[in-house]
């Protein structure tokens, strides 16, 4: 069986593009997480895709996560609700000042508490000031992302308020794989 997905490719082409959403009331802190590791980014990627059908990196070994996070194009960004990890954004540094937000979501629990939007605002604003953490990069030109009709409901409505503009979209047909939770098993109630 296969579903038809709906990829939406969206851009922001200017700092000032970036619209922030207020910040969330309580405790919410946004941490870089500098220390490369499998284990937590491998622990994130499935805590917050895991119910959307994020499954393009769940057969990875352990080295292939060292060897992705050990790149220094990648930024991984993580929003804490009362020092527990609520969700994250991973950034990654490509030619010519251009910037992908390649993963961005929250864990099931954390999603409809106003932490999504303030995440990705200060994701965005790390986006645009890359090159201040990274000597001799250029100054960022371009950030984009892709969501797709997978993604949380409210995905595309969050990154068009944050000011993205879309340039692109297409339909393809996917396999129609059962959402895999953050272990086999493991979908919330």
């Amino acid at each position: 069986m296969s579903i038809a997905v709906t990829t939406w490719s969206l851009e922001q082409t200017s700092p000032a593009d970036l619209l922030p959403a207020a910040e969330p009331a309580g405790d919410v802190r946004i941490v870089r997480s500098e220390v490369p590791s499998p284990e937590f980014s491998r622990f994130l990627y499935t805590a917050v895709g895991g119910d959307i059908r994020w499954t393009d990196r769940l057969g990875w070994t352990y080295a292939q996560w060292q060897e992705d996070l050990d790149r220094p194009e990648v930024e991984t960004w993580v929003a804490y609700e009362r020092g527990t990890p609520a969700g994250y954004v991973q950034l990654e540094a490509q030619a010519e000042g251009v910037v992908e937000i390649v993963y961005f979501g929250l864990i099931p629990a954390f999603r409809g508490r106003r932490i999504g939007g303030h995440l990705l605002s200060y994701g965005v604003a790390r986006a645009w000031d890359l090159a201040e953490r990274r000597p001799g990069r250029p100054p960022t030109k371009r950030v984009w992302l892709h969501t797709c009709s997978k993604d949380g409901e409210h995905a595309l409505d969050n990154y068009l308020r944050r000011g993205f503009k879309l340039f692109d979209t297409k339909v393809a047909e996917e396999p129609d794989i059962a959402t895999a939770g953050p272990w086999p098993g493991a979908l919330p109630v």
